[in-house]
């Protein structure tokens, strides 16, 4: 499946990424500065430029106006989704200010319940969101891992292979009763029957 690269104006530690035939590279405003670093051209900047000063030359450009109700993150993936991809990367979408954090985490909480694939890569750390579904990890997956609701409730919750596990278990928004599993160098998966979960978890260390 073809990958939509977005990368905002939040805290990048690093852009790991390698641009693959059919994936397209959208920076979100600020997020233009991480990729000319990284030597990495976008295929189209959009913003309102608040955070560059103004729009970089030479690039194809989505101008926004500064009073919107979206954020430039969110727009940027709406044009990925103009644009047919239903599968998101995202860096430079958490640290700095946390109100923005939580949009994006809200972003692909909404991208998960209509069935797209999103994530917000946070150097070693991956946040994800799914919705009624599996996921799956090999055994070199190491530390941490956390499994919080993101609807009210998320029902028929199973952790398997993980240091504390859980059967058809209910998982609700208001106590982090997922919070801090890890990872016991075994395969792994976590099931959410029903409802929107937003997982934390840490890549394998190389």
């Amino acid at each position: 499946m073809s990958i939509c690269y977005i990368v905002g104006a939040g805290e990048c530690k690093k852009l790991d990424f390698t641009k693959k035939d059919g994936d397209i590279v959208i920076a979100a405003d600020g997020g233009y500065k991480y990729l000319q670093r990284a030597g990495i051209k976008p295929d189209i900047v959009i913003g309102d430029f608040d955070s560059l000063g103004k729009a970089p030359e030479g690039e194809k450009i989505i101008r926004l106006k500064p009073e919107k109700d979206v954020t430039d993150t969110y727009a940027a993936v709406s044009e990925g989704i103009k644009c047919g991809y239903s599968r998101f990367n995202i860096y430079g979408a958490s640290g700095g200010r946390i109100e923005h954090t939580l949009a994006n985490i809200q972003l692909i909480a909404s991208l998960a319940e209509k069935n797209m694939q999103a994530s917000i890569f946070d150097g070693s750390t991956v946040i994800t969101a799914v919705t009624a579904k599996t996921l799956r990890f090999d055994s070199a997956y190491n530390g941490y891992i956390s499994i919080f609701a993101h609807s009210d409730k998320c029902t028929g919750v199973c952790l398997r292979g993980l240091k504390y596990p859980l059967e058809n278990a209910e998982l609700n928004n208001l106590f982090p009763l997922g919070v801090s599993n890890e990872f016991l160098g075994v395969e792994s998966e976590i099931v959410i029957g029903n409802g929107t979960a937003i997982i934390v978890y840490s890549l394998p260390k190389s």
